[in-house]
Formats: C-alpha cells, structure tokens, sequence
C-alpha cells in the first residue's frame, strides 16, 4: 500500500510538471541532427522511374477490395500514387537512379481485413518476369537498382507467422533489390542490410479529426489498448509477442499508474493525448501503428521490442524522444517509468511536439515536406550514388530464379 500510495504521488507530480510545461516550451530541436535530416529535400538527388504493370498487379486489386486503402499495409499503394506525380518522377528509364515496381502484395484482404501473404511470392515472381522480359533494366542489375515497397508483418519473407517466415526467408529473386518495409529487427533473415524501414500506414485525417487542445493536461501515466493474448493462435500464451504482452497484463492490470485493457474505446485517440507513456510492444511483428500513433499525438513511446529496427532510424533521434525496455524487463516496468527524471520526461515531450517528428511518420494526402514518403526518398537518395557492383557483366546472372518452395513458382 506504502509503494502504491509513493507511485501515486510521483504521477501526481509529473502529471502537474507536464501540465504546467505545456503552457511554456512547447517544442525543441536537436539542432545540427535529427532534426536537420528529417527536413531534407530529395528533389535533385534522385530519378525515379516507375514501371507501368498491367492493372493486376495493382489498380484491379484496389478495386476488387477498397478496405486496401485503409489498412495498415497501404503504404504500397500511396507510395505508388505520390510517385506518379512527384517531381523527382522520370519518364526517361534511361536516366533513372532507381527504378519502382507499383505492385500491391498486400491488398489480399480476409474477410475479417487481413493480408493473406500466399499469393504475394508469385504475384512478385510473375511482375519481375515481366519487367525483365519488356525492359533491359532489371538484367543490367538484376534488380540492385530497383526498389520495391513490401509492407507484409515480415517483409519479403511473405508469412505472418515468424517461424514460416523465417523458414521462408526473404523471397530470392529480390535479394538484390531494395526492400522498403515496415518490418524492421537486427539480425533477422526477413531484414536485408539494405532496406528502408518505414512507419505502418495509419489515417492522417482521420488522427487530425481526433486532435484537441495541446493545454490539455496529460492525466494519464501509462496507456495501452490492444491484445494481450491470441488466444486462437496461440492459446498457452507463451508465443505471442514472446509473452511480452501477457506480462504487462499480469503484472500490471490491478496497477492504477497503468490504464491498459483490451477494449478499444472509441476516444482511443484522445486518450493517447491524454497520456504520458504510450506502450509499444511487439506483437506477432516489432511493429505496430501504436508507434506512429504515440509520436503524432505527442505521447512517450515506451518500445517493447528487442533488437526492433525503427522506422526511418537514421532520421528520427528514437532514443531522444522514446523509451526503451527489455523484454525480459517488462515486470520492472513501473519502476523503470517512475525513475526517469520530470526534465527528461519533458525534453521527450518538446521533442514529440515538434511538427517534423511528426510529419516523418505519415502518409498525408496530398503530400507535404518531410513526410514518409519524402523519408523514403531521402533513404534512397543516401544509397547513391550505386557502387559498381550494382552493374552485372553481360549476360552475367547471380540469382537463382527457381530457388523457393515449389508452390511459389506456380503461375500468377
């Protein structure tokens, strides 16, 4: 009851520094960094030419399911779109730096909204003939200057579940390309070193609709919605997010620093603003749309995710302005919270504020300066100029085109 009471009173203490601080410092910089890179221009560093697929390969599919538009996967789709229209676009292949493949892997939706990643391999295998048959690009790298927006729970490994993932491995007639995707974690075979990985796609109008006012005090200290168990697909609870989930529940669903459940409240949004610390923890994947959610609506990511790779890294100061706890460290998580000093919380919380930080993280339409999609390009144009190993010799061939499990190479 003592420590209870003791936590209390530090929450009500950080929860009047916060309120206090936002009627003051609203933002910070970190100058000469971060902040810096997350404003770079891509126009005039790279070409861009973008391939035209037939319709099956993206536009039919949209069409069959609009749902695509809005899941968290439709980073492929708008990637494609804001490509078609953007200045760095060339219709000369000739004098292109890179070249992108507008394909939707993704828009396979359940009836529940889920991507089924099995028909992804061969869809992925049949466009690549096709850009290698119809244009001489692809066999002067075999892919090295292209790229390709892969936005699946694990990348290019095509599998929802790791260990079928992992078994799976990246798909090889893309081991050359660049792979932009939202999963990211070191040292894993579904992350190639050469990938750019980006935020989930989540709705800018739809979180701008939710916004209020900045001066509203944070009287939340910890906040988290979402499973904690699967029990369908794991029922002994043991698998699932490495029972980093299950943990957080155990330990602290009795905690009234901790405002966690299941339910899914229809002022979730707000509710994140009204938050000091936002969990993040890994799921089946690293990554969720909770983290582009807590950077927008300023809320302290505490990232739940051993060895993550975060979104756009080389950009975003994540060790600045998030929170960071082991997996194996959950049980200490009020503890480890409540220990960090009222200046640094509020650092974080300048930080969060600063309109870059959070434009980095979304895919507006239309586009804006320093979005993801300008991140993207920014990620490509460090890549350049292409080092001269990128170009084959004629006739030369490095990839296996029938490698994979049968089923992959079945017709699409």
């Amino acid at each position: 009851m003592t420590n209870r009471l003791s936590l209390s009173a530090i929450l009500l203490f950080l929860f009047f520094s916060a309120s206090s601080a936002q009627h003051n410092v609203r933002t910070e910089r970190i100058s000469g960094s971060a902040g810096d890179v997350l404003e770079d221009n891509p126009v005039g560093k790279l070409k861009v030419y973008v391939y035209e697929l037939p319709s099956k390969y993206n536009k039919k599919l949209l069409q069959k399911d609009p749902r695509c538009l809005t899941h968290m996967f439709a980073a492929e789709i708008f990637m494609h779109r804001f490509l078609l229209s953007s200045p760095v676009r060339t219709l000369n292949p000739d004098e292109a730096d890179w070249f992108c493949s507008p394909i939707y892997p993704t828009c396979d939706l359940t009836p529940t909204g889920l991507p089924l990643p099995f028909k992804s391999p061969r869809m992925m295998r049949s466009a690549i003939q096709l850009i290698s048959s119809n244009w001489p690009y692809w066999n002067k790298t075999e892919g090295a200057d292209h790229f390709f927006v892969v936005p699946h729970d694990f990348g290019a490994c095509f599998h929802y579940q790791e260990e079928k993932a992992i078994e799976r491995g990246i798909l090889p007639l893309l081991k050359r390309a660049t792979l932009v995707q939202t999963f990211g974690q070191r040292n894993h075979v579904c992350l190639d070193q050469g990938s750019i990985t980006i935020p989930p796609f989540a709705p800018p109008q739809k979180m701008h609709a939710h916004l209020i006012p900045p001066d509203v005090p944070r009287s939340i200290f910890v906040y988290f919605r979402g499973l904690f168990y699967d029990v369908n697909n794991d029922p002994e609870g043991g698998y699932y997010a490495r029972g980093a989930r299950a943990a957080v529940w155990e330990n602290f669903k009795n905690n009234p620093l901790f405002d966690i459940s299941t339910d899914h409240p229809t002022t979730y949004y707000e509710d994140m603003q009204r938050s000091i610390f936002c969990l993040c923890p890994l799921g089946w994947a690293p990554w969720s749309p909770r983290l582009v959610e807590a950077v927008v609506f300023g809320c302290i990511p505490v990232i739940i995710a051993d060895d993550i790779v975060l979104p756009f890294a080389d950009a975003i100061p994540w060790e600045e302005i998030g929170v960071f706890v082991a997996e194996k460290d959950v049980p200490e998580l009020d503890t480890i919270l409540t220990s960090i000093p009222t200046e640094v919380i509020l650092r974080k919380q300048r930080l969060l504020a600063n309109p870059s930080m959070k434009q980095a993280m979304l895919f507006p339409q239309p586009a804006q300066p320093g979005d993801a999609f300008h991140q993207i390009l920014n990620g490509l144009a460090r890549k350049l100029p292409h080092d001269g190993s990128v170009y084959l010799k004629a006739g030369e061939k490095v990839l296996n085109w029938t490698a994979g499990p049968v089923g992959d190479l079945k017709p699409w």
